[in-house]
Parts: C-alpha cells; sequence; structure tokens
C-alpha cells in the first residue's frame, strides 16, 4: 500500500493522507465497484481523480461497519428494523392466537359454515316452496288463480332475495 502524499492541514486542521483508489480497495478488502459505492454513500471521501482521503474513508466506513454489525444500521435503518421486528411480533402472536382458538375449537372453518348455511338455505327455499301446496290443502275454498298467485309471489320474493334485492 502506497499513501501517495501527505499534505499539511491549515492551522488547526489535521494533515490530510491521499490514497489512491486500487491502495484503498486493497487496504479495505473490496472491490473497486464496493468503492464506487461507498462513494455514492459518502462513505469514501474523494479527493480528486483517483485520489482519497484515507483516514476520513477508514473512519467512516469502521462506523457504518460497527453500525451494521449491531443492527442499528443508522437512525432511518434503526426505524425501520424495530418497525419490522414490531410486526413480525405481532404476526407471531396472532398466529398463536388463532392457533390457540382452534385448538379449543373456537373456530370453524369458513367452508364448512358456508356450506352448513347453503343447506339451511336450500331446505327453507323447499319449505318455502310447499307453502302454496299446503295452503291448497288447508284452504280447499281457494281457487286455482288464488294458490298460484301465492305460489307467484313467495317464487319471486326468492327471486329478488336470491339477486341480494331485499326491498
Amino acid at each position: 500500500m502506497r499513501i501517495m502524499q501527505e499534505l499539511p492541514g491549515l492551522e488547526g486542521e489535521r494533515a490530510v493522507a491521499r490514497i489512491g483508489g486500487a491502495d484503498l480497495c486493497n487496504l479495505l478488502r473490496i472491490t473497486p465497484a464496493a468503492l464506487t459505492g461507498l462513494v455514492k454513500r459518502d462513505l469514501a471521501i474523494k479527493l480528486g481523480h483517483d485520489a482519497y482521503d484515507l483516514q476520513e474513508t477508514v473512519g467512516r466506513y469502521t462506523e457504518h461497519l460497527r453500525s451494521v454489525a449491531s443492527g442499528r444500521g443508522g437512525e432511518e435503518q434503526a426505524l425501520t428494523l424495530t418497525g419490522e421486528r414490531a410486526r413480525l411480533a405481532r404476526a407471531q402472536a396472532d398466529a398463536q392466537e388463532t392457533k390457540n382458538a382452534a385448538l379449543r375449537g373456537e373456530l370453524v372453518k369458513a367452508s364448512e359454515v358456508e356450506r352448513e348455511w347453503a343447506d339451511t338455505l336450500r331446505h327453507l327455499r323447499s319449505q318455502l316452496l310447499a307453502v302454496p301446496s299446503r295452503i291448497r290443502q288447508t284452504l280447499g275454498h281457494l281457487s286455482t288463480a288464488d294458490v298460484e298467485a301465492i305460489d307467484r309471489e313467495l317464487r319471486d320474493t326468492l327471486t329478488r332475495l336470491g339477486n341480494g334485492d331485499a326491498d
């Protein structure tokens, strides 16, 4: 590794050690593409063509690696990670609650409920469609037209209900 030159700092400032891109990649054990990524994320400080501030770049890169290793990854990433962990914890708690309710017999499969309601409604429909015939037997004085009118009203009402028109 070769430090290109050390430029003296102004009064009260540190001296700047310049290093070339290839040497910086070797030092940090990264690829040139990774170095470009570090520059874009303001972790590598470029001083000019193929010249980087050694001390500042190594310092920023080290801080970045520490924050990633600790799971912090910066304030925004920490908030995201905390939110994701909370979301995961809620999802796991909901899943466990559902399992417990199923074990206690408090849950029924939707397909079973649907099948049971369909059977109940089919039975109700057949009972309602049998009403005109029972009326004819009970009230023998009604004409065939009267019984057919009752039958038609029941069928029309069932059709409207089946189409979602409850009025």
